[in-house]
């Protein structure tokens, strides 16, 4: 049911059922303690959700760029109902925040894109650090419920 303030679904709706779901998580390790926090937030929240702990598949890469990479070879074993991606990209003083932010992004809906698979895009891209402290913790959890959500959405489609 949506809230009526905020017009997010309540943790009760069937739309946030995971209890029949299998999903897959990317997580880059460059900026760790911020990628370590938006992962376990996300694990988190989709066990809440009704995702068994055994159903949940974590694999690592070294950063953002490396995301799509293995969110394609997860998509290809075709047992995902839903994969995230998790990664931190800060900016520096260079155009290679510019470079890693949109073609990891791009990356990250072409897979979405071309298995017709859910991909909830969790790698922040902020202007410092302090702005990634500040949304780990909610952008796991937001990505978690986007995953289930969809799951369960292109089910019904």
């Amino acid at each position: 049911m949506l809230g009526a303030d905020k017009g997010t679904l309540d943790s009760t709706d069937s739309r946030l059922n995971g209890k029949k779901l299998s999903i897959g998580i990317v997580q880059a390790r460059f900026n760790a303690p911020i990628t370590d926090a938006l992962a376990q937030a996300c694990k988190d929240e989709l066990i809440a959700l009704g995702v068994a702990e055994k159903n949940i598949d974590l694999v690592m890469v070294p950063g953002a760029l490396e995301v799509p990479v293995a969110l394609l070879a997860m998509a290809e074993k075709l047992k995902y109902n839903a994969l995230v991606a998790i990664g931190c990209i800060i900016r520096g003083e260079t155009y290679h925040f510019e470079l890693v932010a949109n073609e990891s992004g791009a990356g990250v809906s072409r897979v979405a894109l071309d298995f017709q698979l859910p991909i909830a895009n969790a790698i922040l891209t902020t202007e410092n650090m302090d702005q990634a402290v500040a949304r780990k913790t909610e952008k796991g959890r937001d990505a978690a419920r986007v995953a289930v959500e969809m799951a369960n959405l292109l089910e019904e489609i």
